[in-house]
């Protein structure tokens, strides 16, 4: 969210963070998010979040937040405020309900069925039932009280407009995918044979990439088995993934495929350094299991390939992912988890009539982030005129 922040904080909005950061992360990288903050005028107040034991943290941490905002309200009478996903707008609603803050509800997708689809709330549980009507009593009380409401996906909006709580109310969601900055992903041609030398990767070698996270609904077994295809189709291939999922549990799918761990190249990235490892890849891959929460989903990795210029093999059912890759023309849909389908997805980018500058040219129109920046800072601006008015009636 950073990103999105500076930009806004730079169009005169003053703002102030309250989040919730694990121990080892702030240890870590609290030094240099503190620089980047205190330069762009932003004050951050971090807080500890906690893990054990279930729920019972997670309602401690809602209290410790709910209170610290009420006080920092009660100093700096803001003008909205601002929440990221479920559990942080526990505390924005309360502020909303009892002290009027105009409130912008950045859902993020659809997290409490997010919970349940990815098998994190077992329903069967008495408890996690219980919490997941909770979550669904806040979201309805959210669509209907918010002022504003973001989406990350064209598609759950769709979704959302079908619901009661937003008759009448379709300007008052905005879509805002998870965005790039195209100034840090810069085109892969000019830094691929420098991050092909760097990985020892071979000049002409057909290379497969992938970035991100393997938990979850990421379909790691199905990208594998694609991989396996495209490999029998170009024998030197190697399957480039920029991931910090431990890699025992990578190796462990390639022995299912049959494939050879050499073909694997494992990389752990910061932030920096994600770019300059996905430039070695000819084309990305991004499997995620089709679900009514992946209906809000915007794969970053969908993005910041396409941005690259790097075209994408990717599956129907996620988000906008589909009516991407049509508008900027930088890759080929699966519909079925099959060799033959995979086979048939290859045939397709074989033919495609694609060029990386059109593909990031495309890409740009959908994932800029001072486009992104332009629209959150107009949602403030909107808002806090709205608070003005309200405190003169």
């Amino acid at each position: 969210m950073l990103p999105y922040l500076l930009g806004c904080a730079d169009r005169g909005h003053r703002i102030t963070v309250l989040s919730f950061e694990k121990h080892l992360a702030l240890t870590n990288e609290e030094p240099a998010v503190r620089a980047l903050c205190v330069a762009g005028g932003i004050d951050w107040l971090p807080l500890h979040y906690h893990h054990k034991p279930p729920v019972i943290s997670t309602v401690y941490d809602v209290v410790r937040l709910t209170r610290k905002a009420f006080t920092l309200n009660r100093r700096r009478r803001f003008d909205l405020v601002h929440c990221r996903s479920y559990v942080a707008a526990v505390a924005a609603f309360k502020l909303k309900r009892h002290r009027q803050v105009p409130l912008l509800f950045d859902m993020r997708g659809f997290w409490p069925d997010e919970r349940v689809d990815s098998g994190s709330w077992d329903l069967n549980s008495r408890l996690y039932r219980s919490i997941y009507h909770y979550f669904k009593r806040l979201e309805s009380n959210l669509l209907q009280t918010s002022d504003y409401i973001v989406s990350l996906t064209e598609t759950a909006k769709e979704t959302l407009l079908r619901r009661p709580e937003l008759a009448g109310r379709a300007n008052s969601i905005s879509v805002i995918p998870t965005s790039v900055d195209f100034s840090h992903f810069i085109p892969a041609a000019t830094l691929r044979d420098t991050a092909r030398a760097q990985l020892g990767i071979d000049a002409y070698a057909p290379v497969l990439g992938y970035l991100g996270s393997l938990g979850g609904s990421y379909m790691l077994t199905e990208m594998m088995d694609f991989f396996s295809v495209y490999k029998r189709r170009n024998p030197g291939a190697r399957f480039l993934l920029v991931t910090m999922e431990n890699a025992r549990l990578i190796f462990g799918e390639a022995r299912r495929a049959g494939v050879n761990q050499g073909s694997l190249i494992i990389r752990t990235a910061g932030r920096d350094e994600v770019p300059k490892l996905a430039a070695a890849a000819d084309l990305g891959i991004a499997f995620k299991r089709a679900s009514f929460s992946a209906e809000a989903c915007a794969p970053t990795k969908l993005g910041e390939m396409l941005a690259m210029g790097i075209p994408m093999v990717a599956n129907s059912g996620v988000g906008d992912v589909e009516r991407v890759i049509e508008r900027t023309g930088g890759g080929t849909i699966i519909r079925e988890f099959n060799d033959q389908c995979y086979a048939d997805a290859l045939n397709r980018m074989e033919a495609l009539a694609y060029s990386p500058g059109a593909i990031r040219a495309h890409a740009r129109k959908l994932f800029d982030l001072n486009k992104a920046v332009d629209t959150y800072s107009n949602l403030y601006s909107k808002l806090a005129t709205l608070n003005s008015e309200r405190s003169r009636e």
